[in-house]
């Protein structure tokens, strides 16, 4: 690694103000170890592209992938799409981050995951569906953080657990319902704080004491009535609460939840 204090660049070779190609450059803003394209460090090239963004354009080909990339934040529009392709997905990404929507639909298949989530950031919602299976799991959440209502359905089986939880929180009520029986607790949770009060009682039997405990809380009387003699002592208190009937039972487990039983 070489010393930051020192004006290095991408090949290990000293960088040299007085040699220097581009100081016959009308206009020039650049300042050694601060701001040089010269130099292997990236935030030195981003400054020197943000002070002369009018030359970015003639370094896109550059040899060092940090040139290019810096390069693509500044260069007009009308350059970027001739690195869509580019061997480093710094590059890639950089790139995606300011392509207009025409040409951006066609990195969704980009090989590195960074730059489809930056895609999947920026796609409009009527051509995210496209990136609905994506093999990322991370591209996925990000597809369904922003996809339209209307299509969320199709992303309630989703095989990650995380992505399914997003769905949960923003599909419609009507779809919600179904998710109430997803193998996973988080997502149930997740559903059941928006379902209709009307649902919660099929939801008595949970697995979840958790799932239970919000069916004491909200549920109908009658499913209510049904958790007073829950096995989790949470679930029967709040089911007691809610009927007015004080404490129940004992603060003691009942058969199968361990602890002391009263003398």
């Amino acid at each position: 690694m070489s010393d930051p204090n020192e004006a290095v660049d991408w090949q290990g070779c000293a960088v040299s103000c007085k040699t220097c190609p581009e100081r016959e450059i009308p206009g020039l803003k650049c300042k050694l170890l601060h701001a040089c394209m010269h130099d292997r460090y990236a935030k030195r090239v981003d400054r020197f592209f943000r002070w002369n963004p009018q030359i970015a354009k003639d370094y896109l080909q550059h040899g060092y992938f940090e040139v290019r990339a810096c390069a693509a934040r500044y260069a007009d529009i009308f350059h970027l799409p001739a690195l869509m392709n580019d061997p480093d997905e710094t590059v890639r990404w950089a790139v995606a981050q300011r392509l207009p929507q025409r040409y951006l639909l066609r990195m969704i298949h980009d090989p590195h995951r960074e730059v489809r989530i930056r895609v999947a950031a920026r796609l409009d919602e009527r051509n995210l569906s496209a990136m609905m299976h994506d093999a990322d799991y991370y591209v996925r959440l990000e597809v369904v953080r922003r996809l339209p209502k209307g299509l969320l359905a199709l992303m309630m089986h989703d095989s990650d657990v995380e992505v399914r939880r997003v769905v949960a929180k923003r599909i419609g009520v009507d779809a919600l319902v179904k998710m109430l029986r997803d193998d996973d607790p988080g997502v149930r949770l997740d559903a059941i704080e928006r379902v209709p009060v009307s649902t919660l009682s099929t939801l008595v039997d949970d697995a979840d004491w958790r799932i239970r405990y919000e069916v004491a809380a909200r549920g109908s009387q009658e499913a209510v009535i049904s958790l007073l003699a829950d096995e989790d002592y949470e679930v029967r208190r709040c089911a007691a609460e809610r009927l007015g009937k004080g404490e129940p039972l004992s603060r003691q487990r009942l058969p199968g939840e361990g602890g002391i039983w009263p003398e």
